[in-house]
């Protein structure tokens, strides 16, 4: 029998405002979409939803950047005033140049930005009004996926998704950002291949890996796709968070 992992993008989820009840528009969505869950599906949610939900806007109208701000927005070609905003949410600048600014953000996650973006956020071209991450995109998932299961009856694993540049390759790829529910990493150490080798270094980022097919169909632009449910995907691991998936920094050979 085939293996199959499936993705269903459900559609017809309206524009998420501020104190909005995500999951109550995760239901309806589900119901709408006439899908019924399955034990061991994976919901897959776009970031900005969950930050719209969580009132995670700002304005940057609103912002008096600092002295520090000032200097480097003007070494990198930046907004003073976002580039204030990126340095309240980090812990340290990693790497920056004219028109980037990599960070790692207070969560560890190392980003551009602080994963701060004004994509796909109401207002107009002339709106000042900026998005940050959840302040716990764990805490998040599992609030979400206690709900789900609450409302069903349904055991099912729950991913915040966010898109991250990478260093040595061009182009945004998912990651996890939150989980919970399902393992994060696999460690695959100690295991055969087929030609009965160990293991002895292999651990796989199923979560990052699930978050990168979903975003496919969550897209980029005005897809308007932001909650795509995975149904197939099999692990044995341990249930973990998405801090599980930062590696720490004495071991990042690169910073």
């Amino acid at each position: 029998m085939a293996v199959e992992l499936k993705l269903i993008a459900l559609e017809g989820v309206p524009l998420v405002q501020p104190g909005d009840d995500l999951l109550g528009i995760v239901l309806t969505a589900l119901s709408q979409n006439n899908v019924q869950l399955e034990a061991g599906d994976v919901l897959i949610v776009a970031q900005k939803i969950v930050s719209k939900a969580e009132g995670r806007l700002v304005d940057l109208a609103a912002i008096e950047p600092s002295p520090a701000a000032l200097t480097i927005a003007a070494e990198i070609d930046k907004d003073p005033r976002l580039v204030d905003l990126i340095l309240r949410q980090s812990n340290e600048i990693v790497r920056h140049k004219p028109g980037v600014l990599v960070v790692e953000q207070k969560l560890g996650l190392v980003m551009a930005n602080a994963g701060i973006d004004a994509s796909n956020v109401e207002g107009g071209d002339d709106s000042e009004m900026v998005l940050l991450l959840p302040e716990d995109p764990d805490k998040s998932a599992a609030a979400l996926r206690t709900g789900v299961t609450e409302s069903t009856g349904v055991e099912i694993g729950v991913i915040v998704a966010d898109s991250i540049g990478r260093a040595w390759r061009n182009g945004t790829v998912g990651h996890a950002i939150g989980v919970a529910g399902l393992p994060a990493v696999a460690d695959l150490r100690g295991e055969l291949d087929l030609f009965g080798r160990e293991l002895r270094v292999s651990e796989q980022a199923v979560a990052d890996e699930l978050a990168a097919a979903a975003s496919l169909l969550h897209g980029q632009a005005a897809e308007g796709l932001p909650l795509v449910l995975a149904r197939g995907f099999t692990c044995s691991a341990p249930h973990q968070t998405a801090r599980d998936l930062l590696r720490p920094k004495q071991m990042d050979m690169f910073r």
